[in-house]
């Protein structure tokens, strides 16, 4: 069995807040790479006691440089590093079995640790007109593949946000949200244990989860904060700009496609100023 991992830093055991997660100026940064290592390396201990043969483990966090090397479990295959062309979902195609997403959040928007949505500037992000957040995307994305998203770690209001779009996916959760910078976190060996169990059982019932599909072609839909940075979006070919919303949206049914074209809308958008 083939196995792909997207590892997010948000949603990882121990983080609650921003100190642990900005390379540049977290002061907990370093502990906050070790704690990152330490859940990934859980999945894949419990992977490879289920049976699984082959996992590639794609770093998802802002450079997408956070990951130990050395100390990440050896029977892995670490992608690191960016710009990538899928991002999050890099590497992804239809020879994998399924996929697992370790350390997620919820949406812009609504309550959970480190809430947001791939960036500041987006204020909603749409797929066929239903609003997700990063896991959402994700799904979608892996779905184009028929790949199942077959479990998720993060805390208790990113595991609703997830059983509501995929009925029967496994969840680790690891801390429950007090504030969007607070949280009750397991103790270390706890985490560890809620990730390999929820890790083994979703590998025992990987037949029964099935790939989160969406209707093609795809319509993307982002809602930016305010109109500069709609405007910049919209300078992608093939968007369409819907000013009243500050809403910038295109349609594809090819996955790397879609990626790179919000990768693009939020780029630019990102360089337009408040002020």
């Amino acid at each position: 069995m083939k196995l792909y991992l997207s590892v997010d830093m948000e949603g990882i055991s121990g983080i609650v807040d921003t100190s642990y997660i900005h390379p540049e100026s977290g002061v907990n940064y370093q502990r906050g790479r070790q704690f990152m290592t330490d859940d990934a390396n859980a999945v894949i201990e419990a992977a490879l006691a289920s049976g699984v043969t082959e996992i590639v483990v794609a770093d998802s966090h802002h450079t997408m440089n956070n990951l130990l090397w050395e100390k990440l479990h050896p029977r892995a295959r670490l992608l690191a590093g960016s710009p990538r062309d899928c991002s999050m979902m890099h590497g992804l195609d239809a020879s994998f079995d399924a996929a697992m997403f370790i350390g997620y959040h919820t949406r812009q928007g609504v309550p959970g640790v480190l809430s947001h949505t791939m960036s500041g500037v987006v204020r909603n992000l749409f797929i066929n007109g239903r609003v997700m957040g990063e896991f959402g995307f994700n799904a979608a994305i892996a779905g184009l593949y028929k790949v199942p998203v077959i479990m998720v770690s993060g805390d208790n209001l990113l595991a609703k946000e997830a059983r509501e779009l995929i009925p029967g996916i496994h969840t680790a959760i690891v801390k429950e949200a007090v504030s969007r910078t607070a949280a009750i976190c397991l103790p270390r060996e706890e985490a560890t244990a809620t990730l390999k169990e929820q890790t083994k059982l979703a590998l025992g019932n990987v037949s029964a989860i099935a790939p989160f599909r969406n209707d093609l072609p795809l319509e993307l839909a982002m809602e930016f904060s305010h109109a500069g940075q709609a405007e910049m979006a919209a300078i992608v070919p093939g968007t369409r700009y819907e000013t009243s919303t500050n809403t910038v949206s295109c349609r594809t049914d090819d996955p790397q496609d879609l990626y790179k074209t919000m990768r693009a809308m939020l780029n630019l958008a990102s360089q337009a100023a408040f002020f």
